[in-house]
């Protein structure tokens, strides 16, 4: 097989693209993945309420440990709760972005 021969090989496109209504239970899915990001981000709230109690607790008790642990652990709560309030902007975003590439 000649390089270009492998090249163009590489190149085909498959004509595969996302279809709504492709399988039976796609309405449940959605509706599990939405209480899945749901009780993700009820998880979130408590693992900040607890990282900010250690964090107050490590600055008033001079546990200057328990202090650095609480404040790692309100900005990772932080950040995952900027996750999943973004999931779907975030997948949109690159699955929008892969649909360019050619």
């Amino acid at each position: 097989m000649l390089l270009a021969e492998k090249v163009v090989h590489l190149a085909y496109d498959p004509g595969i693209k996302p279809n709504e209504g492709g399988l039976p239970g796609l309405p449940v899915l959605k509706e599990v993945m939405g209480s899945v990001n749901l009780f993700g981000i009820i998880a979130v709230v408590g693992a900040l309420a607890v990282s900010a109690g250690v964090w107050a607790w490590g600055h008033h008790s001079g546990g200057h440990q328990a202090e650095a642990n609480g404040k790692k652990g309100v900005l990772v709560s932080a950040g995952a709760a900027l996750l999943l309030g973004a999931a779907n902007g975030i997948v949109d975003f690159f699955s929008t972005l892969g649909t360019q590439v050619h």
